[in-house]
């Protein structure tokens, strides 16, 4: 005769399937946490994705592959009789509660990795794909530990020992056997608070990292390709010639900027430029998000000739000022260029330069200044 089990009753009430309902319920946080737009711009976005990527994904496999308590397969090694231990249950190789934590800490990690390579080989790896992916292995982890353990005794189902736990918590806490473990129990209660703090302080106060936009000039190929070279730099009066120009905000807001631009015929005497003219051309008026790019074809039709002009594109936050120059812009890059007239005759006989350039002097290479 087999003998007779009695539950445990850290395993009842309020612990049934508690795990699983919070590894759920922290799965869709995270989801909305991430993909809704005015929740995604808050420290609660880092707070409840840290915790669910380093988690949940890997606690519900592991609740998926271990339905059953390890004291059930105690239990059934302790027996008398000659009935089987179940394998698919529990026995020695079950994890416990703790184990179970760790590994899944463990197995989140490891998923997290898998997910992400196999997202940036395939549709692109974001943080709101790789949410989304990891979401739904969690919550299919979930339904199918929820399911197995449907079909075990309710006394061989694991289940939360909320109870052991409150009464061993409380007895370290209020009745240490030795003042060692008394002072032990503090000093873990302080590191635990002190860590808490440290991680909401890193959540909720932004960085100190750089914060910058940039801001650049493209040419398209005859493939369709937009690469940083090959900017046009003979241009005949009147006849509009097309490029691009973007900026990418990585400010830590959003940002309304004015970008100028003018053809400028210059002096360079030693390190110094002095602008003797300029013609204003075009001028556009972009708002852009925090992480966002925005990128404008646009045509440039002079009627100013001369050659070695200096084609300068201003940017602003906000609007700009009355008489806008380098010096007071927040950005500006250019290139140098050859304008004719419809005769084919120029002021000067230099050659242009092909290379985009910033700064205050004329350069070759093609950096932008920040």
């Amino acid at each position: 005769m087999a003998a007779s089990r009695t539950p445990d009753p850290g395993r009842a009430g309020a612990g049934a399937d508690a795990d699983l309902v919070a590894a759920a319920t922290l799965t869709v946080a995270a989801v909305v946490a991430s993909l809704v737009p005015f929740l995604a711009e808050t420290p609660l976005r880092a707070v409840v994705g840290f915790g669910f990527v380093l988690f949940v994904p890997g606690y519900a496999l592991v609740a998926a592959l271990f339905p059953g308590s390890a004291a059930a397969g105690r239990e059934d090694d302790s027996a008398s009789t000659g009935r089987e231990a179940d394998s698919e249950v529990g026995g020695r190789d079950v994890p416990g509660g703790a184990t179970r934590a760790a590994l899944g800490v463990l197995s989140s990690v490891v998923l997290a990795a898998f997910v992400g390579g196999a997202l940036a080989l395939t549709v692109g790896l974001s943080p709101a794909s790789a949410v989304v992916t990891l979401a739904a292995v969690s919550l299919a982890g979930v339904g199918v530990a929820f399911r197995r353990r449907r079909e075990l005794p309710a006394e061989e189902r694991f289940a939360v020992p909320f109870r052991s736990w409150r009464v061993a918590g409380r007895a370290a806490l209020t009745d240490p056997e030795t003042r060692g473990d008394a002072a032990m129990n503090v000093l873990l209660a302080v590191v635990v608070v002190v860590a808490l703090g440290g991680v909401t302080y890193a959540t909720a106060v932004p960085g100190s990292g750089e914060q910058f936009t940039e801001f650049y000039l493209l040419t398209e190929e005859a493939d369709g390709d937009l690469v940083a070279t090959n900017y046009p730099t003979t241009f005949t009066a009147g006849e509009p010639r097309s490029q691009y120009v973007g900026l990418t905000n990585r400010e830590g807001e959003t940002v309304p900027y004015t970008v100028l631009v003018q053809l400028q015929r210059v002096r360079v005497t030693n390190d110094s430029v002095r602008v003797r003219e300029r013609e204003a051309l075009r001028r556009f008026t972009p708002e852009v998000a925090d992480g966002e790019s925005w990128r404008r074809n646009h045509t440039v039709a002079p009627t100013m000739t001369g050659e070695r002009l200096r084609l300068t594109y201003l940017l602003y936050r906000g609007a700009p000022p009355a008489e806008p120059t380098v010096e007071n812009a927040y950005q500006h890059t250019y290139t140098w260029v050859n304008v004719s007239a419809a005769n084919g005759s120029t002021a000067n006989g230099s050659t242009a330069n092909a290379s985009v350039a910033s700064g205050r002097v004329p350069a070759t290479g093609g950096h932008v200044a920040r």
